[in-house]
């Protein structure tokens, strides 16, 4: 008969250490994504674009990991949760719309002003939607591949696309402080809406097709370093190309997936009369 083994006071110590590791390392990448967002509205003050624009994808990087890190070290926290959706609405909200607001719609007055506020409170509702809505046990196991309107971090890239291709190529129409505006407007709207995008949360490289995954990272990654604005210009625009794709994948699952029957009530079941 095998014994089981004594776990002693110092074995336990040592569990306790490494889940109190395992929570810290996910929260504390959350945080750096909240010091790039902030850093980014300083380097707006200084119109340092490129600065700002980097440090933002930085912080849509670090939203990436946090996520899956926690989900190797244990699952993700109700704290961690909360703090990732507070650290979302300042680094994909404020920061991205700040540095518009500074590069453009600051000359369009008040109106620039609200367009501005009006993004921020978008950014709010469609985190708030997506923290309700993302543990539904009712929604069929396909619809975890779908988000529900844009998600914040590609909000964020898409409302600084005018900016990226204005500092980079020097087009003085996309610095009109209305064609921002509509720009704003449009980006904020498709984050509230029901529209369905991708969620490449799900991604699975199949095996044979690691070592070319690997290598594309590796390119991505000098050519972030190299043309960082070109880079992401590319990839918000690549980003942009797949919503109708989704919005047509979607309703095509959808209508093949049939529709959940409602349990029988007790209450409305025939009584036979005394």
């Amino acid at each position: 008969m095998a014994r089981k083994r004594f776990r002693g006071p110092r074995s336990a110590r040592h569990q306790l250490r490494r889940d109190q590791i395992n929570r810290l390392l996910p929260n504390a990448l959350t945080m750096l994504g909240l010091c790039a967002g902030l850093t980014a509205i300083r380097f707006g003050l200084e119109e340092r674009w490129a600065l700002g624009v980097v440090l933002i994808a930085g912080a849509a990087l670090l939203d990436t990991l946090d996520g899956r890190i926690a989900r190797l070290m244990g699952g993700p926290t109700e704290f961690g949760g909360q703090l990732d959706s507070l650290v979302d609405a300042i680094s994909f909200g404020v920061a991205p719309v700040m540095l518009i607001f500074m590069w453009s719609l600051d000359k369009a007055g008040g109106p620039g002003w609200a367009i501005s506020v009006l993004f921020v409170v978008c950014c709010v509702l469609r985190l708030a939607r997506f923290n309700v809505t993302s543990h539904d046990p009712d929604l069929p196991a396909w619809a975890g591949s779908y988000f529900s309107g844009v998600p914040a971090p590609a909000g964020a890239g898409l409302v600084l696309l005018p900016l990226i291709l204005g500092a980079k190529f020097e087009w003085d129409f996309l610095g009109s402080p209305w064609v921002t505006a509509v720009w704003t407007l449009m980006t904020a709207t498709l984050m509230i809406s029901r529209l369905p995008t991708y969620s490449f949360k799900r991604i699975r490289v199949p095996q044979k097709y690691v070592r070319m995954a690997m290598a594309g990272i590796a390119v991505l990654a000098v050519a972030m370093f190299t043309e960082p604005l070109i880079t992401l210009s590319g990839i918000i625009i690549v980003y942009a190309s797949t919503l109708p794709f989704a919005y047509r994948s979607f309703n095509r699952l959808k209508s093949e997936t049939p529709a959940p029957v409602a349990p029988d009530d007790p209450d409305d079941e025939p009584t036979a009369e005394l």
